[in-house]
């Protein structure tokens, strides 16, 4: 894997081929995420190399994947991390998610994750979510006033259309895009992929490893339980579960052959995806962060290119969508 520093658009702001997306720190979605876990996961990601940090305000309840953050940049350089944000997603009580995308919401959220993270600025702040309440541009412009207030060094969008990002786009600098992608959900190849590639927007994104399926560990008989999301999703049930089984078993035979494991070649064959900056995953151990983090010493040739091809398209389109 090349693993020399990609710019998100025009920013300034570098960042590595691979990221350390934080969700799963945040212990809302896996039973047993200690705080002290969290930490020495960041920590043990930021040893291996990975140095791109991706978070967001409403990242648990009260901020705890910020909190680990900040926990794990002790005594060390604050410059040596690159730290992506999110905002205008919060949580209210009975654990309700809630998408607002006020102008006077935005600020509040980031001032608050500046003093979680201890920090004066984000090196990158996304909109989570649009809000379909209110403009996009309104969203936009409150964006636009904190880089130039200095309290991010780029802007970017998350989960938005592409007609959504070109309103963002026309009222505040957009430096970057983060969507769901991997070598089986590829929709942002149709519309928002190109868009980026043709503006020179960075695209960042996450499920790489398809919530852990494509890293190759799961069994024909895995059964999740009701305390891990993954059980409302199609593509972990059923016969969609069992097909998508069907390519991690060809990723294996790649990965034996390269004698890499199996994460890596997937990591590896997103990061070199044409038009993709940088790629998420997700850790919740010290050990699975520094697995992760040897992708960057994966090499795909050609024969491990045309072999994954071929499985993908056999495999067909998939069912990716949360049942409920």
């Amino acid at each position: 894997m090349d693993s020399s520093p990609r710019e998100l658009g025009s920013s300034g702001v570098f960042v590595g081929p691979l990221g350390l997306g934080c969700w799963p720190l945040a212990g809302m979605t896996r039973a047993g995420i200690t705080h002290t876990m969290a930490v020495a996961t960041v920590a043990a990601a930021i040893d291996a190399g990975i140095t791109h940090l991706d978070t967001a305000y409403c990242y648990g309840a009260d901020g705890e994947s910020e909190r680990a953050i900040f926990a794990a940049l002790v005594g060390r350089r604050r410059e040596l991390v690159t730290i992506a944000g999110k905002c205008g997603i919060h949580w209210e009580p009975g654990r309700k998610q809630c998408v607002d995308g006020r102008p006077e919401r935005i600020r509040r959220e980031v001032d608050e994750s500046l003093i979680r993270l201890n920090t004066d600025h984000l090196d990158l702040l996304y909109l989570h979510a649009p809000d379909p309440t209110i403009p996009i541009e309104e969203t936009a412009g409150a964006l636009a006033e904190l880089l130039k207030e200095g309290k991010t060094r780029g802007v970017g969008a998350s989960n938005c259309s592409v007609d959504l990002v070109a309103r963002f786009a026309a009222i505040c600098p957009l430096s970057a895009c983060q969507m769901p992608f991997n070598m089986l959900q590829r929709e942002i190849e149709a519309e928002i992929l190109p868009w980026c590639r043709a503006r020179g927007v960075a695209m960042v994104v996450y499920w790489p490893l398809m919530k852990g399926l494509l890293a190759g560990g799961m069994t024909r008989d895995q059964v999740f339980p009701t305390t891990d999301s993954r059980h409302k999703y199609p593509m972990f049930n059923g016969e969609e579960f069992q097909r998508n089984l069907d390519v991690v078993d060809v990723l294996k035979m790649v990965a034996a052959r390269l004698s890499c494991p199996v994460a890596d070649v997937v990591l590896a064959w997103t990061a070199e995806h044409p038009g993709i900056t940088s790629v998420l995953f997700g850790a919740t151990s010290p050990d699975q962060a520094r697995a992760n983090a040897q992708a960057l010493h994966c090499d795909l040739d050609d024969e491990a290119r045309q072999t994954i091809a071929a499985a993908v398209q056999a495999r067909g389109p998939v069912a990716g969508r949360r049942a409920v």
